[in-house]
């Protein structure tokens, strides 16, 4: 079953600049996810979608394809992970290239690892699902919180608030790094999360937000972490 790898690292970042390639513990933070999709060997093709030429150096210095550039419309602050996988695919089946699955990756995943991709997309075989998402469980639950309206709290489900936590369904929310698909699927429905999808459960170790300086320290922190218990 052929299969690729996407990473979706575009230039611009706006928060924090050259995100994509900022150093993680000494190294771009994209190697992480390239190293991991090609240490899986699940990958057929492992390729990084970009617009930028730095970039594009630094993903074939170490391993990864990067045989076109974004076009200006999936380049722009607007352009969602949908449109740049649907621009891969199209570029490919124009030189003829098909692909029956697809593994689109974040740059910013230095928790990713192959173990975890060969788990994900042996759920999305085994389960025949159309996609699979990573997820990890709130560590508070939503269904108690509250929001400030005119400077005082309000519940925002108050039938929940005086429930124990236990007792109250576990919610879930996107880890943020990859997504595993069935590309015929994808073709159709033109979204990640589809009809038929199943969650591949993450630990809270394992996933952090990087979105800001302080986001990046604790990433960091929590890489150290878990780096230690793993050689524990």
């Amino acid at each position: 079953m052929s299969s690729i790898a996407i990473i979706t690292a575009r230039g611009g970042s706006k928060r924090i600049p050259r995100k994509n390639i900022k150093p993680f513990l000494g190294k771009p933070i994209m190697v992480y996810s390239i190293e991991a999709a090609l240490a899986s060997g699940l990958f057929d093709t492992v390729m990084v979608s970009t617009d930028d030429e730095e970039i594009a150096q630094i993903a074939k210095e170490h391993g990864a394809q990067v045989p076109f550039y974004r076009s200006e419309q999936t380049s722009n602050d607007y352009a969602t992970t949908v449109d740049v996988i649907s621009e891969v695919l199209e570029e490919y089946a124009k030189c003829g290239i098909y692909y029956e699955t697809a593994c689109v990756i974040y740059p910013t995943a230095p928790f990713l690892t192959a173990d975890a991709l060969k788990e994900a997309m042996g759920i999305l075989l085994e389960r025949d699902a159309d996609s699979v998402m990573p997820v990890v469980k709130f560590s508070f639950p939503p269904q108690r919180s509250v929001l400030i309206k005119d400077g005082a709290l309000i519940a925002s489900n108050p039938e929940s608030m005086m429930m124990r936590s236990q007792d109250l369904e576990p919610h879930y929310h996107d880890c943020g790094q990859f997504y595993c698909i069935r590309v015929a699927s994808f073709l159709k429905q033109h979204t990640v999360i589809m009809a038929h999808t199943v969650p591949y459960l993450q630990e809270e170790l394992t996933v952090q937000d990087i979105d800001t300086e302080e986001d990046w320290r604790i990433a960091e922190m929590k890489y150290r972490l878990m780096q230690e218990l793993r050689n524990a």
